[in-house]
């Protein structure tokens, strides 16, 4: 665990003095929307989505409190993925030079935000390769593990969660339908591996669910001795 500098931290809340609100269901912006400010999410959940072809919408991932968005405005004129409020959020806007400042006088601080966007490709590599190799219930179980590690603030205990998803969303970033999804987690009951209640997800056997999805902790195991030091 890195443990920031006094210098840092007052960095990062500069870049979050202003807040804009985001209603559940708003877009902060639209795939090909003309784009230059990055967000830091201070509330609530978004995700990242793209229209396919066929009009179909594919998830790439969920966003969390703390998560950096649209960090793709550094270097595209025009947003690559639309990005909308799974619920009530809060987003701290800022410009590129505001960012770009950090380069020269928080270097490790910006090292640091470089490391968990690689940990975030990680994370989307592992989708990827789940969308074509792994089954449905692998798939929707590493939805469930996923979810649950995000949002350990409102974890009641150390199993149960609220998902604050809908079925189709799950289908929606898993590519399956809503009612492959509904299918999967009924079976997922009925192995005995969650229970639900109420829209809250238990984890009733938490190593049989990492076996069933597969699932490798990209948090784990980091190297981070090249950090350079604080300021």
């Amino acid at each position: 665990m890195v443990v920031l500098s006094e210098n840092e931290r007052l960095a990062l809340e500069r870049l979050e003095e202003r807040e804009r609100p985001i209603r559940r269901g708003m877009t902060l912006h639209r795939e090909r929307d003309r784009t230059s400010d990055i967000y830091i999410l201070r509330k609530g959940m978004m995700m990242s989505s793209v229209l396919l072809d066929d009009g179909s919408r594919q998830i790439l991932r969920f966003h969390f409190p703390g998560d950096m968005l649209a960090a793709a405005s550094m270097i595209y004129r025009e947003a690559p993925e639309t990005i909308t409020a799974v619920s009530d959020c809060v987003v701290a806007p800022f410009e590129r030079s505001t960012f770009a400042a950090l380069f020269t006088e928080q270097p490790r601080l910006t090292a640091l935000i470089m490391v968990y966007n690689q940990i975030e490709r990680a994370g989307l590599t592992d989708r990827l390769a789940a969308l074509g190799r792994t089954s449905a219930k692998a798939r929707v179980a590493a939805i469930l593990i996923e979810m649950r590690n995000r949002m350990r603030s409102d974890v009641d205990g150390a199993a149960s969660f609220v998902l604050g998803l809908t079925q189709e969303e799950i289908g929606d970033a898993t590519g399956l339908t809503a009612v492959h999804v509904n299918r999967m987690l009924r079976q997922l009951e009925e192995e005995a591996l969650i229970a639900r209640e109420s829209g809250r997800i238990t984890f009733l056997d938490e190593r049989a669910m990492l076996r069933t999805a597969n699932y490798v902790d990209r948090y784990a195991k980091l190297n981070l001795d090249w950090l350079p030091p604080a300021s």
